[in-house]
């Protein structure tokens, strides 16, 4: 298997070492594995007290904890931090990304190109779906500690888990640089309080470690039977933090999260999970929830205490991560321009964007009083993530035999091994759907359907607009033919055809009838690659006649600004700061028809995304006292 890595124009540079890397590995801890880090709280309970648990036997115990051991080791070790971590786009990752990679490759063969859209598409749909969940069923578990220490807050649990939501969701436009720095000690913290916990517990019982030996899962499986498979929906949830792992990697690097990994969080889960297994088979009524139980009655406020803050973080990095891939997703065409703030004037990545915040507030707390416990939570969680990962493995498998040239039987042979786990844990968690699967089913679903849709009607409105236009070239041979009065200044139209004449800029000469001194057609486009140098992102070409056709290019992580990217240029004496520059863009008016086209609802869905994306004006940074908007009427 060789892997030819990303290409010549990647950005990494040299992987970090001594001190860089302990400090990246510290912060890596807190952003990247908050959500399967909080795991325990919740995980093992679940095969044991949830809806399809089985009995607490040494024999079922012992089998459910080798299931945990090597679906951690398959799952996480192997899959995610040694071969998917590979498939980074210039630094970055996540399913779109690697959607992204992929689709270059896949010229000429427009079927599989649309099967690689669609399968990230999905992927990224069910990954707001797991981001509704997780804050939820975090918390959730976390303040249940409560009715274990103080059975009379039981009533409370839910307002307090509420209240702590609210909180976490009202301080994201306050931006996460500020508290970032604590999120890797805190979550240590954690990780050793895990160790600990479980480590009092194997010492007293050290034969729990017999789980290790995959026979234990083989005879669970055969002596349990069909409620054995069952349980893999609960054995699931042990590695739902999986896709964060290759998301985050833009932000951490591989190194710092495999080091991570193999020097706390392995051996901090697994002792809490065979610690936990311990402490059942000796107390099995303690099944409600082994987690809480297993602690001394002395330490459990100030454990609810700590697992809170854990869960905060958890949730903290799963919003940030649904920012991230909003982002993505509005520079690729998959979703209309949505307001996104700064929050950080220092670090490019650190971005706040209201519409998915407050849509994932509503989400979490609508879940958390409708579902009522982390318990009944559970039954909805796992369903997305196992979709996701089935995808980014068949997305992996395209990835290896089109772009890296791996051979068909290495592909197969690795790959088949990770879908027969992946499609496993699908159809043990499709059962789930009954019971509460189904809420990330029909979000993902709707999501889809509006990206879709955005990305085709994007298409349509194009090939509308196309229909109308004249080739640039002989629109300036006409005007030749009859010079129209020039105005001094500079005029720029921004159009997504480089060779055609922008409609606003014919229907500013036929109403004004002048044409400024300098024409620029200004044209942005987003590149498949996360980020594109500066020095590489503006093409320049002099049409004649004081006609400049002028193209941008940025990448899907990095964030448009015209006037600084125009006035950066100097052309011939020319420049852009500090002169009498005004920006002309068409506004269309979308009008649905029932000819050909899109369907009709869908034609209404996206006239309706269009006239709530928010204006290019402040999408691209333009100054808005110096924008011209000229409106057209469009059927699509």
């Amino acid at each position: 298997m060789n892997d030819t890595g990303t290409g010549e124009a990647s950005f990494q540079t040299d992987p970090p070492r001594g001190r860089a890397l302990a400090l990246l590995s510290l912060t890596a801890l807190g952003v990247v594995y908050g959500d399967i880090g909080t795991s325990p709280l919740y995980a093992l309970r679940e095969c044991f007290h949830g809806t399809h648990a089985v009995d607490v036997t040494p024999g079922n115990v012992l089998g459910v904890l080798s299931l945990i051991f090597w679906a951690l080791t398959i799952v996480i070790a192997v899959k995610y931090l040694l071969f998917v971590l590979r498939a980074d786009n210039q630094g970055e990752g996540g399913i779109l990304a690697l959607a992204a990679l992929i689709t270059p490759v896949t010229a000429g063969a427009e079927t599989r190109r649309r099967l690689v859209i669609t399968l990230g598409l999905f992927g990224a749909a069910l990954l707001y779906a797991d981001g509704m969940i997780t804050p939820a069923i975090s918390v959730l578990s976390a303040v249940e500690g409560l009715e274990i220490a103080t059975p009379a807050l039981d009533p409370y649990i839910e307002m307090i888990t509420v209240v702590i939501l609210i909180g976490l969701f009202f301080f994201q436009s306050r931006g996460t640089a500020g508290v970032g720095v604590v999120f890797g000690p805190v979550t240590l913290i954690w990780m050793l309080m895990l160790l600990l916990l479980g480590l009092v517990h194997i010492v007293r019982m050290p034969s729990v470690l017999q789980a290790v030996n995959p026979l234990h899962a083989v005879n669970f499986f055969r002596e349990a039977g069909w409620p054995g498979f069952a349980i893999l929906g609960a054995v699931f949830l042990v590695v739902t933090g999986g896709e964060a792992l290759y998301a985050d990697i833009g932000h951490f690097g591989k190194r710092p999260i495999r080091v991570t990994w193999y020097a706390i969080v392995l051996p901090s889960l697994l002792v809490n999970y065979f610690g936990q297994g311990a402490f059942l088979i000796s107390t099995p009524e303690a099944a409600v929830n082994p987690f809480y139980h297993m602690a001394p009655n002395w330490s459990r406020y100030p454990l609810v205490i700590l697992a809170t803050l854990a869960t905060v973080i958890a949730s903290q990095a799963v919003i940030t991560g649904a920012f991230s891939l909003t982002l993505q997703a509005i520079q690729l065409g998959y979703s209309p321009r949505l307001r996104i703030e700064h929050t950080s004037s220092e670090q490019m990545g650190q971005i706040y964007i209201p519409a998915v915040n407050w849509s994932l507030m509503v989400a979490c707390i609508g879940l958390v009083l409708g579902f009522g416990s982390s318990s009944n939570l559970a039954a909805a969680y796992g369903v997305a993530i196992t979709i996701t990962m089935v995808i980014t493995t068949v997305l992996f498998f395209q990835l290896a035999t089109l772009r890296w040239k791996w051979t068909m039987l290495a592909a197969v042979g690795l790959c088949g091994v990770f879908l027969i786990v992946d499609l496993s844990f699908f159809g043990a968690n499709i059962i789930k759907v009954a019971y509460g699967g189904w809420f990330p089913l029909l979000v993902a679903g709707g999501i889809f359907t509006l990206m879709s849709t955005w990305r085709a009607g994007r298409k349509l409105l194009g090939s509308r607009l196309r229909k109308g236009l004249v080739p640039l070239d002989q629109y300036l041979a006409q005007l030749l033919e009859d010079p129209p009065q020039r105005v001094p200044g500079i005029a720029v139209f921004m159009s997504s055809n480089p060779n055609s004449t922008p409609s606003a800029l014919h229907h500013n000469l036929a109403h004004n009838k002048v044409l400024h001194e300098q024409v620029v057609i200004l044209t942005v486009t987003t590149a498949e690659v996360p980020r594109v140098r500066p020095a590489n992102r503006i093409e320049i070409e002099e049409i004649g006649e004081g006609f400049l056709r002028i193209g941008l290019t940025y990448g899907f992580m990095d964030e448009p600004n015209v006037p600084r990217e125009l006035n950066r240029l100097q052309i011939n004496g020319l420049t852009f700061a500090d002169q009498d520059v005004s920006y002309f863009l068409g506004g269309e008016i979308l009008q649905a028809t029932e000819g050909p086209g899109l369907a009709l609802w869908r034609e209404h869905l996206f006239a309706w995304m269009s006239r709530n994306a928010q204006r290019a004006t402040t999408y691209y940074r333009l100054p808005a006292e110096q924008v011209i908007e000229i409106g057209v009427q469009v059927e699509l």
